[in-house]
């Protein structure tokens, strides 16, 4: 996957427009409450910074109606938060597209949130030229919006007159590839969610490349119901058995497997104070909720995870958030970070589930995508980074 990256591009007295992912939450009052996006923008704007670059850097947060600028979708937070990191003023720039950005070499403002303007989620043309006439380098380092076509994320790369990958895109680019298109075998993904039909797609295509395939949460209540087990009342996806049975079929064809759970952990009801039971999976009661694999399933699943060259993750395979269901996804958080294979995790549930039982330092890669990367792993083509790599074959052959 060739594009061309930050660190390839002569950057001195240019104008350099940043596409950062900066949608971070915030509280009622507008407070950040988890700067992680932030702090992951800083590389690429330190570096433009200290190679002489003009720097303009954007992003969406929320989901703003086009055209009107309301104070809680403003980045007048972000930009603060963004200049007590770097050291140095970060003006905010309104109106942007119609006004221009008048910026010196050596500092940054920030642009005020993309999405506001007029055209940017169907990635307009004209937006996107008007965009492209700012800057002599565009820069996307926003992997978490890469499988979106818009007008800061793709149409701008089309016209700008050098376009490339950030470290933090380059970076996401390179752990996927490594885990995906060059895994160190046998290669093991685990997807788990409330919903097969979210992740069919993604269930299939993994079936056609992985070695062991790890189902969790109702996604493997939906796999128990496929094998006859009986789930009570757990959520499940009845007419979806038959997938379910094909993606199995699909694995044993190619040597390899998608382990289910031998035991469970049940409740009656879905709380945290909720009684929670262990018993076989082939013992669960019509009004069982299944809400956490067995110790017995988990210590299969640290064999598989301990024999893998390649582990993908996305997923808790319980309710972790609740103390008495979070006993597998530890076990699997355990594993993953006691395996020496090259480990890859992403996804909004999964990442808070490492963070949780404390094992950030000891995952291969954390990737900062969710719908792009579940995106990758289904095997769809991004656009945002289609277009680096086309913009990267034409500098090639020029």
């Amino acid at each position: 996957m060739r594009t061309l990256t930050l660190s390839d591009v002569p950057l001195a007295g240019k104008r350099v427009f940043i596409r950062s992912d900066l949608n971070v939450p915030q509280d009622d009052a507008g407070a950040i409450t988890d700067d992680t996006r932030i702090r992951a923008s800083v590389p690429a704007i330190r570096q433009a910074l200290e190679a002489g670059a003009a720097v303009m850097v954007t992003s969406h947060l929320g989901r703003p109606k086009e055209g009107v600028v309301r104070p809680e979708d403003s980045l007048a937070p972000v930009a603060a938060r963004l200049a007590e990191l770097l050291g140095r003023p970060v003006p905010l720039i309104a109106n942007w597209v119609e006004q221009g950005v008048n910026v010196a070499a050596g500092s940054v403002v920030m642009l005020e949130n993309c999405r506001c303007n007029v055209g940017e989620k169907k990635d307009d043309e004209a937006l996107a030229r008007r965009m492209a006439a700012l800057c002599d380098v565009y820069v996307n380092d926003a992997f978490g919006t890469a499988h979106r076509a818009e007008a800061t994320t793709h149409g701008i790369a089309r016209f700008a007159p050098v376009a490339c990958a950030g470290p933090l895109m380059a970076a996401e680019i390179a752990a996927l590839s490594k885990a995906l298109l060059e895994p160190r075998r046998p290669l093991v993904a685990i997807v788990a969610g409330s919903k097969v039909s979210t992740k069919l797609t993604i269930l299939g295509s993994l079936a056609q490349k992985v070695d062991q395939l790890i189902v969790g949460g109702g996604i493997a209540n939906t796999f128990l119901l496929a094998k006859g087990l009986p789930i009570g009342k757990s959520l499940a996806e009845p007419d979806l058995v038959d997938e379910a049975n094909n993606i199995m079929v699909s694995l044993a064809e190619r040597g390899g497997s998608v382990p289910l759970p031998v035991d469970v952990v049940c409740a009656k009801t879905f709380a945290a104070d909720a009684p929670a039971t262990l018993k076989p999976a082939t013992d669960v009661a019509s009004d069982d909720l299944i809400l956490d694999i067995g110790p017995q399933s988990a210590a299969q699943l640290a064999k598989v995870i301990a024999a893998a060259g390649t582990i993908v993750w996305n997923g808790p395979v319980g309710v972790f958030e609740f103390e008495a269901f979070a006993g597998g996804t530890r076990a699997l958080a355990q594993a993953i970070a006691e395996s020496p294979a090259f480990s890859i995790a992403g996804g909004g549930d999964t990442v808070a589930a490492i963070a949780k039982f404390g094992i950030t330092d000891r995952i291969s890669y954390i990737s900062t995508g969710g719908g792009a990367f579940l995106e990758f792993l289904e095997g769809k083509q991004l656009p945002a980074l289609a277009v680096l790599m086309a913009r990267a074959d034409a500098a090639a052959s020029a």
